[in-house]
């Protein structure tokens, strides 16, 4: 899964029973990661809401901590929010 913001590639699990069609879309809300084998869409923010959404196993940080960013970036819009 590749992080379009960052551009870091992320190891990951998944479980594709559904995926986002990215062109169903609001115009509020961007893609933020893609799956490099299928292009499926893997994240997703909104544009002026605190709102983010993955479709792939984040786990809690597992190897090296690989997605302990993903739990960072929401406690930090938990806390902005506060």
């Amino acid at each position: 899964v590749k992080d379009i913001i960052t551009g870091r590639v992320h190891i990951t699990a998944q479980n594709h029973g559904y995926a986002v069609d990215a062109d169903s879309l609001p115009r509020d809300v961007e893609v933020t990661h893609v799956n490099l084998n299928d292009g499926t869409v893997e994240g997703m923010r909104h544009k002026g809401l605190p709102i983010i959404g993955i479709q792939y196993h984040s786990e809690a940080s597992p190897g090296p901590r690989d997605n302990e960013y993903m739990f960072d970036r929401f406690l930090e819009m938990v806390d902005a929010t506060k």
